[in-house]
């Protein structure tokens, strides 16, 4: 009776997990301290990916405890011999300026922001690095950094 249920979920899982349509791609790198540190860069690889056309989203991750209200995140594409495309810092503001409260969603202390990379992915961008650039060592309560591609 539980290989019956087992596989029943599984295939509700499969199911569910094909419904969203809407991008090419999404995935998260989680800081395995909780703290997303100055010398760490969170690398994309988008080798098999058409980007043409597409809007690209990144996602922070982030609790309560983290002490700002946004974050500056340097965007860098990258090409298959790693030269570098495009090279911009972006602001994605986390907390509402004047409530205090998360901007995102989720549940608990954990939120999720997606914020519009302010640039188009060009056909050979084959790699995509996010770097923090809000002059702390580290800053804590930075769970994850995500990219998502939309199609």
């Amino acid at each position: 009776m539980n290989k019956i249920r087992i596989a029943a979920l599984s295939l509700l899982f499969s199911i569910l997990a094909s419904c969203s349509g809407d991008r090419i791609f999404e995935n998260f790198e989680s800081m395995e301290t909780g703290s997303w540190e100055v010398s760490d860069s969170v690398s994309f690889e988008l080798s098999n990916l058409d980007l043409e056309n597409r809007t690209s989203l990144i996602a922070v991750r982030f609790n309560e405890t983290y002490e700002f209200s946004n974050c500056y995140i340097r965007v860098i594409s990258m090409d298959s011999a790693s030269t570098i495309l495009e090279n911009t810092l972006i602001n994605v503001p986390l907390f509402d300026s004047k409530s205090g409260e998360p901007i995102g969603k989720g549940f608990g202390n954990s939120y999720t922001r997606y914020d519009t990379i302010p640039f188009i992915l060009k056909a050979e961008t084959k790699k995509l690095a996010f770097v923090q650039y809000m002059r702390q060592d580290k800053l804590n309560g930075i769970e994850a950094i995500g990219l998502k591609i939309l199609k």
